[in-house]
């Protein structure tokens, strides 16, 4: 039952999907859930920078976020290089490998020197 004076909005149901859960999709590939990472760690990394004063929590989740998927795309690629040596752990040499070998982490080159 509504509360008075509440305002109905309408919310999209995604097909298919279960309670707590996305459509699934190239960008949204399981589940929903929140960051793994701690925000209040993220938030603090954040205002470590002298040119940043305040930081809402959603441009703190969504740093977070992409903070994830940037280190899981890089996990899985090295990975990758792991394989090919007959290894389940990954080692430095797979994530120079990865960055070596994908465009993408071009700007990495060097960093882990």
């Amino acid at each position: 039952m509504a509360a008075a004076g509440a305002v109905p909005v309408a919310v999209p149901v995604p097909d298919a999907a279960g309670p707590g859960e996305e459509a699934a999709g190239p960008l949204c590939p399981g589940p929903a859930r929140g960051a793994r990472l701690p925000l209040a760690r993220v938030k603090a990394l954040v205002k470590a920078d002298p040119d940043v004063s305040l930081a809402s929590h959603e441009a703190v989740f969504v740093l977070a976020r992409a903070t994830e998927l940037f280190v899981e795309t890089i996990a899985k690629d090295a990975y990758v290089y792991a394989q090919q040596g007959k290894r389940k752990t990954l080692q430095r040499k797979d994530l120079d490998n990865a960055i070596e070998a994908i465009d993408e982490f071009a700007f990495l080159e060097g960093t882990l020197d």
